[in-house]
């Protein structure tokens, strides 16, 4: 496996197929991808996973973190989170946070963030921000 920063542009089609398959890949932008670093995991040449970091003063904030079906449950996602994590540090990033999906908790705490809200909704999907020290 290669993990690797990426551009936006390989980003959008996997953040597409995983995240909003029913929406246009023009909906998969957010504000700020622009400015973000951007990460993926490779296998075979073939983009995996992929995951965006937006920092703002100290605080580097997860978004879109999106792994293949096919790919999940086997380490990718982790090992890619892992090597963001180093990499942030190096940044002079002092918070790590996201909105986790409720559903994917699992994964976050493994890292050591904790939950620091009350659960959530954003578009039928239930959340909570998770966060921790760098």
């Amino acid at each position: 496996m290669k993990l690797a920063r990426i551009d936006i542009d390989q980003v959008l089609p996997l953040r597409h197929l995983v995240l909003w398959p029913d929406r246009t890949e023009d909906f998969c932008r957010v504000s700020g991808d622009e400015d973000a670093l951007h990460y993926g995991a490779f296998i075979d040449d073939q983009l995996v996973c992929v995951a965006s970091i937006f920092i703002e003063g100290g605080d580097a904030r997860l978004r879109k973190f999106a792994t293949l079906p096919e790919h999940q449950n086997q380490g990718i996602g982790s090992a890619l989170l892992a090597h963001i994590l180093d990499e942030l540090k190096e940044h002079g990033a002092k918070r790590f946070w996201c909105d986790a999906r409720s559903s994917a908790t699992g994964i976050y705490s493994r890292f050591g963030m904790a939950v620091e809200s009350e659960p959530f909704s954003k578009g039928g999907v239930d959340y909570v921000k998770m966060a921790k020290r760098l």
